[in-house]
């Protein structure tokens, strides 16, 4: 019997879903669903010199004062979240009502209550899935909150500059600038104290575990997003250049993804070899894919994946 491809989901990272499904090993894949920085360092060395936070209660206080310090806002202001989807299902709490435009990261509309044109917009920076930066110039007034999870890995700073004074919230994950889904870490940064309090009083208490709180300053020690931005534009330029060799039509991004158009069935067809990449139809793109940029070790493979599968494309 010959193994069937698992439907994509509304997201990326099923790897180990496709994995089983295939009757292969979840390493025989390269997952490029999910949009992760390539040049994180591994952070499982540092989790197991931490096993003994396991056994208290977490306290996130201390972790919120080394992220502040790192971005350069008041302490007060941040909260740290079990990832960033946890982030955006607070503050929808205390923003229950806003507007969306679509293709825009799907969660936003999960947790409002109500979708309304004339009310407080909620946005990504950049754009998820079209990687692209806000144009500094454009009118922010109309956006309360801001999703900046891929901002640092696009920009080299930790928030866009424009939105130091404006009263919007800030989101972002140290899951996806670390490269560990697993480990669940975002935070907010609330317009005002007042707000970072209500948010900390909706949490659920210990919802940001130990494990994660414990490698934060040893994680922030080995964050050079100037290098790591450098790395990403000049990687993702460079695979898109070679995706392009092979006959793919590549739309090029200002973060670490590239988008892949006129091919619906690219998911399908790459997975046999071994490479796993994201279906832009819940964003309702559809014949669109996203493929982030590869690690340095992986891109040969990746090429190779898609030359194989350029001849059968649709």
């Amino acid at each position: 019997m010959v193994a069937v491809v698992p439907p994509a989901g509304d997201h990326g990272g099923d790897a180990a879903l496709v994995a089983a499904a295939l009757g292969v090993a979840r390493s025989d894949l390269v997952d490029l669903s999910l949009s992760m920085n390539p040049f994180a360092p591994d952070v499982r060395p540092l989790l197991a010199r931490h096993l003994d936070a396991v056994a208290d209660y977490p306290d996130p206080a201390a972790g919120e004062r080394s992220l502040a310090e790192a971005i350069g806002v008041q302490p007060e202001l941040v909260v740290l979240t079990n990832g960033g989807s946890e982030a955006i299902a607070l503050v929808a709490q205390l923003v229950p009502v806003g507007s969306v435009r679509d293709p825009e990261f799907s969660l936003y509309r999960r947790h409002l209550r109500e979708l309304r044109d004339d009310a407080p917009r909620w946005r990504s920076n950049p754009s998820n899935p079209l990687g692209l930066l806000v144009d500094p110039s454009e009118c922010m007034h109309d956006t309360l909150v801001w999703d900046e999870a891929f901002h640092p890995l696009a920009t080299a700073s930790w928030t866009a500059s424009a939105l130091a004074d404006r009263p919007a919230w800030r989101l972002g994950s140290l899951t996806k600038l670390w490269a560990c889904p697993g480990l669940r870490l975002g935070y907010a940064i609330a317009p005002d104290d007042a707000s970072a309090q209500r948010l900390r009083d909706l949490r659920p208490r210990w919802s940001v575990n130990a494990l994660a709180l414990a490698v934060i300053d040893e994680m922030l020690e080995l964050t050079d997003l100037d290098l790591w931005a450098r790395g990403v534009a000049s990687s993702r330029d460079d695979f898109a250049t070679r995706l392009r060799a092979s006959g793919h039509a590549i739309v090029d991004t200002d973060v670490n993804w590239l988008l892949v158009e006129n091919d619906p069935s690219l998911r399908e067809r790459l997975v046999p070899h071994g490479v796993l990449v994201r279906d832009c139809s819940s964003f309702g793109l559809a014949g669109v894919s996203r493929v982030a940029v590869p690690r340095a070790n992986e891109v040969d493979r990746v090429v190779a994946a898609f030359e194989r599968v350029a001849d059968t494309s649709s």
